[in-house]
């Protein structure tokens, strides 16, 4: 996770030089797109101020900042946390804006975000469910298909770890997990890819999820739901399952880890930092010192869905 948040500005009005403030779209688009090739979890404080020195003034750049981080977090899903953190920090130090001929609210680097990733949530699902009439190779669709459940997770995993920066509410949260497993409608069972990318979701956010408790009245509703897909079979006489191996292995994964209390075996795919890295390699020297105690090479045990360290323990926790 995040062990330290982002490092805010040391008043609201961010000291901005005009003169280093990109004049053109092309320009912004650039250099965001080279700080964002960059950003990992050890340097993202110091992408987050870089951004934010460079003066975004206008609607359109504001699209442009939102549009590329979220590029980066579904091409780059292991380091979703590290492009949250640089949203929940940003947030506090960019401005809101008001939206060109319309009413309501001022648009926020947040909403934007939520917007878009609401936009390409429901764009997945579409095509998702589509039957892809235009595509008449089996092997070409097999491999678009492929990649559209692993923008969808990556886009889920995304929210997940936003609304662990309290940059998105519970009930959307809690939402979006019904509506990906069909919970109102009992006898329409969801799409494989609708259900892994639910999986996805509540692994992400399940422990600080259930903590709330409209949270965890939708997370007993999903997971029955889960449960019964899971031991549904194709046909009312047959044995074959309703899913897949690979979904089935999903939905009981997600099953256990919560009976566990939310703790789970990881194989450290997440990305670190250094100091993280090696306190984790001394924390394994120390197990494999100890009679039955070595850890499986490349194994931790964690608890997953937590709110970062700096939110959880009270720092910076507002809204």
């Amino acid at each position: 996770g995040s062990p330290c948040p982002p490092r805010m500005p040391q008043s609201p009005c961010w000291p901005q030089s005009p003169a280093c403030s990109p004049s053109t779209d092309a320009d912004m688009r650039r250099v965001v797109q080279g700080l964002l090739n960059k950003a990992c979890p050890e340097n993202v404080a110091t992408i987050l101020e870089k951004i934010a020195a460079l003066g975004v003034r206008e609607t359109g750049h504001l699209e442009i900042l939102v549009e590329l981080i979220f590029k980066k977090a579904l091409a780059e899903p292991h380091y979703c946390e590290t492009y949250a953190d640089l949203v929940f920090g940003l947030q506090v130090t960019l401005p809101a804006f008001a939206r060109e001929g319309e009413a309501g609210p001022s648009l926020t680097l947040r909403t934007a975000l939520l917007g878009v990733c609401q936009r390409e949530f429901e764009g997945l699902l579409a095509d998702l469910e589509a039957k892809d009439a235009e595509v008449h190779d089996l092997e070409e669709l097999e491999h678009l298909r492929k990649q559209r459940r692993e923008r969808l997770r990556a886009n889920v995993r995304l929210i997940g770890h936003l609304f662990l920066r309290k940059l998105l509410a519970t009930k959307v949260v809690g939402r979006l997990a019904l509506e990906l497993t069909n919970c109102n409608a009992e006898d329409q069972p969801p799409e494989e890819h609708a259900v892994e990318s639910a999986c996805e979701l509540l692994l992400s956010v399940g422990y600080t999820l259930e903590l709330h408790p409209a949270g965890a009245e939708v997370l007993e509703c999903v997971c029955a739901r889960m449960q019964r897909l899971k031991d549904r079979k194709a046909e009312p006489e047959g044995k074959k399952g309703l899913y897949c191996k690979r979904v089935q292995f999903a939905i009981q994964d997600l099953l256990e880890t919560r009976a566990a209390g939310w703790s789970k075996r990881s194989f450290k795919s997440a990305a670190k930092t250094k100091q993280e890295i090696r306190e984790q390699q001394a924390r394994d020297e120390w197990l494999a010192k100890t009679p039955h105690g070595a850890p499986s090479p490349g194994v931790e045990q964690v608890v997953v869905g937590q709110r970062p360290a700096y939110l959880s323990g009270g720092i910076l926790a507002g809204g």
